[in-house]
C-alpha cells in the first residue's frame, strides 16, 4: 500500500497482528523492500512482532527523485577520496525522516529498527535523532562511515561502482550488471545457487529499475560523512550484526559501530557476506529479538528497583 511522509509517497507491507509491538526493516543502496528474505519477515511474526517494510525513497515503488538531478558518479568517487562534501540532492538524514514519517503515516509511535547496510546508517541517525520513536535498534552490516575504516575490496567496488547500461531497455546487460554484483558481495560460507540468485534478480528487476536512484543514494552516502559523534547520542538497547567476511562493508565498520553506541552487543558471523543467506535467518532472527528483549527488560529493571 502507498502511505504519505515526509511530504512524499513510499510503498509499504505489513506482516503479522497490528496490536504487537513493531519491527521496522529499512533496506539498503538500491535495494527493494523485497530484498528482506521472506523467511526473516515470517519468523519474526512467529516471534510475536508486527512487521513493517518499505521501499526507500528513489527505489522500487517509492517517490522518485529524478527532478533534483543526477549527481556525477566520477565527482563523488573523487569526494569520497580527497574528502570534500559534494553538494548532493538528499542525505542519511532526510532518509531517516522518511522512516520515522512511514512510522507516523501508520500510527507507529515507537518501533524496533533494524537496516541493513545504507539502511543500518539510515536506521543509526533514527536512533541517534528520534531516540523516542525507538525501542531497540540492530544494525546489520553496516558502519559509522569514518575514514579510517576498511574500504570494499577491489572486486566489491568495482561491481558496485560499475555504470548501469547505457540503454537501460537492454535487460540482459541490466540482469548481468546485478547478477554480478550480488555474486561478489554475497556470502563465500553460504553461497546462493545460480538458480536462487537469477531468480531474486528477476523478481527485483520485474518490479522496478530505476538506476538513477541508486546514484543519488550513493550521494547521500557520500555527503553524510562520519556518523561516530552522532551514535553517542544512541539510548536505545542495540545489537550489531556482521558478516566476518563482508567483501563490500569490511568488518571493522561493525566493530566500530558498536564501539561508538554505549552498551551495544557486537555478534559476528564467520562465513557471512553482504546478503542475508537463508541459512543465516534463525541467527538474523536471534539478533533482532535479542535486542528487543533488551528493549523490554530494561524499563522491568527499573521497576523492580
Amino acid at each position: 500500500m502507498q502511505v504519505r511522509a515526509n511530504n512524499h509517497s513510499f510503498e509499504v507491507e505489513r506482516f503479522g497482528p497490528e496490536d504487537r509491538e513493531t519491527v521496522l526493516l529499512v533496506m539498503g543502496l538500491g535495494g527493494q523492500m523485497t530484498l528482506w528474505p521472506q523467511e526473516l519477515v515470517d519468523e519474526l511474526v512467529e516471534r510475536g512482532y508486527h512487521v513493517v517494510r518499505f521501499d526507500n525513497r528513489d527505489v522500487g515503488l517509492s517517490a522518485k527523485f529524478d527532478h533534483l538531478g543526477n549527481p556525477s558518479m566520477l565527482r563523488l568517487i573523487l569526494a569520497d577520496a580527497l574528502g570534500f562534501t559534494p553538494k548532493v540532492p538528499y542525505l542519511l538524514d532526510d532518509m531517516a525522516e522518511d522512516a520515522v514519517g512511514v512510522l507516523d503515516a501508520l500510527g507507529i509511535d515507537k518501533a524496533h529498527i533494524v537496516g541493513v547496510s545504507m539502511g543500518g546508517m539510515i536506521s543509526q541517525l533514527i536512533a541517534a535523532h528520534h531516540g523516542d520513536r525507538v525501542l531497540s535498534l540492530t544494525s546489520i552490516m553496516s558502519t559509522t562511515g569514518h575514514k579510517s575504516l576498511s574500504k570494499p575490496s577491489k572486486k566489491a567496488r568495482a561491481a558496485l561502482l560499475t555504470p548501469p547500461p547505457k540503454d537501460p531497455s537492454n535487460m540482459e546487460a541490466v540482469f548481468d550488471r546485478m547478477l554480478n554484483t550480488f555474486s561478489v558481495i554475497g556470502s563465500p560460507g553460504y553461497p546462493a545457487s545460480e538458480d536462487e540468485r537469477r531468480t531474486l534478480m528477476k523478481e527485483q528487476l520485474e518490479r522496478s529499475y530505476h538506476p538513477t536512484g541508486l546514484v543519488r543514494q550513493i550521494a547521500a552516502i557520500v555527503a553524510s560523512g562520519d556518523r561516530r559523534e552522532a551514535l553517542k547520542k544512541v539510548a536505545a538497547p542495540t545489537v550489531v550484526l556482521h558478516g566476518e567476511d563482508d567483501p563490500l562493508v569490511p568488518l571493522d565498520g561493525g566493530k566500530d559501530t558498536a564501539l561508538h553506541i554505549a552498551g551495544a552487543e557486537l555478534i559476528t558471523v564467520p562465513g557471512m557476506g553482504h546478503d542475508m543467506p537463508k541459512e543465516l535467518v534463525p541467527q538474523i532472527a536471534d539478533a533482532i529479538t535479542q535486542a528487543a528483549r533488551k528493549a523490554t527488560a530494561a524499563p522491568a529493571a527499573q521497576a523492580a528497583e
